[in-house]
């Protein structure tokens, strides 16, 4: 799997993609505590609300400008996307009320769904051969599922130095060193499908996953899980902050916990909050 980081190219795109998604972890989390400053009590509904419209954003958008972009050049496309979300998350610290996070939100996911399909459809033309595109795809897997994991236990370890604003700079930092190695790799000109017209892009991702009966199968387990992670990432500040409040840690002591709470694999600190029933 590692073969295909061999090609300079594809290993600078990925370090590229690892970047930016440690900088979309570390905005999840601070997104949570910004929720309950801005919120208080309906910090769940505002939360909810905003990964809602993270959601649908990419779900609705991402189609559309993958069929837009295909012929533009894909450094531009890439370096713009990541110029686009590192100027969202430098405004989310300064927001007073949720529909200003509601509108960031929507901007920085539209431009992570312009990413997503180009740096897709860039692998192939970077690793033209078939084994070392599978490799690509499964390092590509590894680190969304590594984000996952790691993100949040580097927010909690930021938490004990600086407040959760400063989550959000770290996130900008990603962006633009994502931009920096998208230039650096030198990406080569698209190869665009001038045969297909336009509502056949736009509508064939859709109908492949539609007609093949394990992708149904596949969506129907994410949603499962999605459904208990979803918990997790809505109501964990909400919970945590009359808690902190009560044993006097203040706000900053709040962060730590909130953070560590979307730490699965911390397996010590999930005993003891389930435990003490104070967070899910």
């Amino acid at each position: 799997m590692l073969a295909a980081l061999h090609n300079r190219t594809y290993a600078r795109l990925f370090t590229a993609q690892v970047l930016a998604l440690i900088g979309t972890g570390l905005l999840t989390v601070a997104l949570g505590l910004l929720a309950v400053e801005v919120a208080g009590d309906d910090a769940g509904i505002v939360m909810g609300t905003a990964l809602t419209i993270r959601i649908i954003a990419f779900v609705t958008i991402s189609p559309v400008m993958s069929a837009l972009v295909n012929r533009l050049p894909r450094t531009t496309v890439l370096v713009g996307a990541d110029a686009v979300r590192a100027a969202m998350a430098l405004c989310l610290p300064f927001v007073t009320d949720p529909w200003q996070i509601y509108l960031l939100i929507f901007g920085l996911q539209a431009a992570s769904a312009t990413f997503t399909p180009a740096f897709q459809a860039t692998i192939p033309q970077v690793l033209p051969d078939e084994d070392d595109y599978t490799a690509a795809l499964s390092l590509s897997r590894l680190a969304y599922d590594l984000e996952s994991l790691l993100s949040p236990a580097l927010a909690a370890v930021l938490l004990t130095v600086m407040s959760y604003h400063n989550l959000f700079m770290g996130t900008a930092l990603g962006f633009v060193a994502s931009i920096a190695l998208v230039i650096w790799a030198r990406l080569p000109a698209p190869v665009p499908d001038v045969q297909a017209p336009f509502m056949e892009r736009l509508t064939r991702g859709a109908r492949i996953f539609g007609r093949t009966p394990e992708l149904r199968g596949l969506m129907a387990f994410n949603m499962s899980v999605a459904c208990g992670i979803a918990m997790v990432l809505v109501n964990t500040a909400v919970l945590v902050k009359p808690i902190c409040t009560a044993m006097t840690l203040g706000w900053h002591g709040c962060s730590l916990p909130m953070a560590l709470d979307q730490c699965w694999w911390l397996s010590p600190y999930r005993q003891c909050s389930n435990v003490s029933g104070t967070i899910p």
